[in-house]
């Protein structure tokens, strides 16, 4: 009995499935990569000019001992280590009087700055806003964007009436994949809007991994516009 020959597969195409995969293997390795770099560069940034001068001078002063201590690796460490004792500390105050006291003070000091005030105060808005429960409306929802046979997730920021008719409308902030600190503004009408069970904490899973982590299940069509069974 003849035995069958199979021919090899053609170099270019093992070549580009051996790429795809090691593309796809590394891609998630290469985000973590770049967004704890992110994170680290800006924390370690904020309190390393701080730290730098107090290091060189000990370094200075004893250069067989402590020269180390002006590498940029080590001045990096040491400033994220800096910010994030700093950012215990303020929350830690922020639950005590005096710091809800100088919280207040320092509030009071920004509105007085014509621009600091309008970015400061909408920031705070927006943060409280995201974490306290929202009244006659889900927070977070999905709405039609960019065209209705697409969905967007965002977040319910207020509810506004439409002037003339009195109809509801709500501003959804549309946060953008995998940086949620930018995105869009939407007014859309509340009768547009699917509403979801999600918290804020699993939006912000969803946006940051581009939907790798999400429910099984989610809805797509507004209540009243919802496909009958």
């Amino acid at each position: 009995m003849a035995r069958m020959s199979t021919s090899p597969t053609p170099l270019g195409p093992r070549l580009q499935r051996l790429f795809l995969t090691g593309l796809l293997t590394l891609l998630p390795l290469w985000l973590t990569w770049v967004v704890v770099k992110f994170v680290f560069v800006l924390l370690s940034d904020v309190s390393r000019p701080l730290v730098e001068p107090s290091l060189a001078t000990i370094a200075t002063q004893n250069p067989h001992s402590f020269g180390w201590l002006v590498e940029p690796w080590v001045l990096g460490a040491i400033g994220l280590v800096a910010t994030v004792c700093t950012i215990l500390l303020v929350g830690w105050l922020a639950r005590r009087v005096i710091g809800q006291r100088l919280l207040r003070w320092f509030e009071a000091l920004v509105a007085r700055i014509p621009l600091a005030n309008t970015i400061y105060g909408s920031a705070r808005k927006l943060l409280d806003i995201l974490q306290t429960k929202p009244d006659g409306t889900q927070r977070v929802v999905l709405i039609d964007f960019p065209h209705a046979e697409m969905k967007t997730l965002g977040f319910v920021t207020r509810v506004i009436r439409e002037a003339g008719t009195g109809r509801e409308l709500a501003a959804v902030y549309v946060p953008t994949t995998p940086n949620p600190t930018s995105g869009y503004l939407e007014i859309v009408p509340m009768e547009k809007i699917t509403p979801t069970d999600w918290t804020v904490d699993q939006a912000m899973s969803f946006i940051i991994s581009g939907g790798a982590v999400a429910p099984e299940f989610i809805p797509f069509s507004p209540p009243a516009h919802a496909p009958k069974p």
